[in-house]
């Protein structure tokens, strides 16, 4: 009777992870350590700070009570009556009205921005409650807009590397320029995502800039403050220990009330399409490093057979073994019903098939096309390796499996906004469409295009 193999004392466990589940998994990680390495920096050079502004306020508080013969018991409950009064928008120094139209109008700006600077908020019951419900839709209306915002920014790129080519063209005198393809499609002039992120990172410098010398000549503070300050608001981290147009009065109060709105509203929507397109450089890394580690673990010696541990254990194999979507798979083997079952799962296209039917997956990032066709039963008996039919809802347990992607569902939840599927795949600038701003820049870009 043959002895069966001890598998227990290979080198490593298997583990397999889907694609999708490893880049998160990794993502996951480097965000953890790149918290950790903050937290340190942060530590480091802000931790004495705090200690010597504490042990300054011991001193001072100790001295005026000395000085005043006051009760420090006492002068401690007015210090934390002020800090209540604070939190109402009381200040020492004269400041705007908070709620007046104005100063209500400058606070849901905030809310809806999701900058939320913290130097008004509001008290009663009755103005929490309308704030929980008024911020659900206006934030996600806001997140809309900048999604169109960067929507617009790709199209117009697109348009200007077309123009410049038809330019160039005519310079050239080679002849007439060749007729565009349907519905003026822009189909063939995709913007690369280093290109954009350059225009993006240029523009909100530039935003920054300026509106920085504008701050540090009406709040008194200084150049560098000022660009912090822009950062901060832009970003919509919105720590609220500077903020603008907060003082009773101003030279020329309204000029600078409506720049400060329109420097504010320019910068957020270019940092937020900025952050997106680096988004896609940072999926594009952990691609890379996907594919590395699964090189790495494919040559190592070891791969592929379980041995007894000796003392040492390999590396390589400790590597959860990625189920790669980027190698050919065969149709599998058995009856119709047996293909039906898995004409939801996800495959590569065969290099022979139709444009419009594949999905295509490369080391850059996925890109779903928007074929109708249904996986299953080619009408030449071949099996097509596509995807989902439009009108078809997409189960929780497909999506948990990651057998299909955020695209899809995305395009399905546009099209039951709209009431029923959309017949063509090309919009009226030439793109395919899309929600959210992974679904935006999904095929606009030369990273995410389908022809790479």
């Amino acid at each position: 009777m043959p002895r069966r193999r001890n598998v227990s004392n290979s080198c490593c466990l298997p583990l397999h992870l889907n694609e999708d589940n490893a880049r998160f998994g990794l993502l996951a990680a480097l965000i953890l350590l790149y918290l950790l390495c903050g937290a340190v920096v942060f530590s480091t050079l802000e931790h004495p700070s705090e200690l010597q502004a504490h042990k300054r306020w011991e001193e001072q508080l100790a001295n005026f009570t000395q000085q005043n013969s006051i009760n420090l018991n006492s002068l401690e409950s007015l210090l934390k009556q002020y800090e209540e009064a604070f939190v109402a928008g009381i200040r020492v120094d004269k400041l705007r009205p908070r709620w007046d139209f104005s100063g209500a109008f400058y606070f849901v700006g905030t809310v809806v921005s999701t900058i939320g600077f913290g130097m008004t908020t509001p008290v009663t019951i009755a103005g929490k409650i309308f704030l929980i419900f008024y911020g659900l839709i206006g934030c996600a209306a806001t997140i809309l807009f900048f999604n169109l915002f960067l929507e617009r920014i790709i199209t117009m790129l697109a348009y200007i590397m077309r123009w410049c080519h038809e330019h160039q063209l005519r310079r050239s005198g080679v002849g007439g320029v060749e007729s565009r393809s349907e519905d003026d499609s822009l189909e063939g002039w995709k913007p690369s995502v280093y290109y954009v992120m350059l225009i993006l990172g240029i523009a909100a410098l530039l935003i920054a800039c300026s509106a920085s010398a504008l701050y540090s000549s009406m709040e008194d503070w200084d150049y560098f403050e000022s660009f912090y300050f822009c950062f901060v608001a832009f970003s919509t981290i919105g720590f609220g220990d500077l903020v603008s147009s907060q003082r009773e009065s101003y030279d020329a109060q309204e000029a600078y009330r409506l720049g400060n709105c329109l420097f504010i509203l320019m910068g957020v929507c270019c940092i937020y399409s900025l952050f997106n397109v680096i988004s896609i450089i940072i999926k594009q890394t952990l691609n890379w490093i996907l594919a590395k580690l699964d090189r790495c673990r494919a040559q190592c010696p070891c791969h592929g057979r379980p041995y007894r541990r000796r003392g040492k254990v390999c590396c390589c194999c400790c590597f959860p073994q990625i189920l790669s979507q980027h190698h050919n798979h065969h149709p599998p083997q058995g009856n119709s019903r047996q293909r039906a079952q898995k004409r939801n799962a996800v495959h590569p296209a065969l290099p022979n098939e139709a444009a419009g039917k594949q999905r295509f997956t490369n080391a850059s990032v996925e890109t779903v096309c928007d074929s109708e066709t249904d996986a299953g039963l080619g009408p030449d008996g071949g099996y097509l390796t596509g995807r989902r039919l439009s009108g078809e809802m997409i189960s929780v347990n497909d999506f948990m499996a990651n057998k299909v992607s955020l695209a899809i569902l995305q395009k399905q939840l546009s099209e039951t906004a709209h009431g029923n599927p959309r017949q063509s795949h090309v919009r009226q600038n030439g793109f395919s469409g899309g929600v959210g701003a992974f679904a935006i820049m999904n095929n606009r870009l030369q990273e995410t295009s389908v022809d790479r």
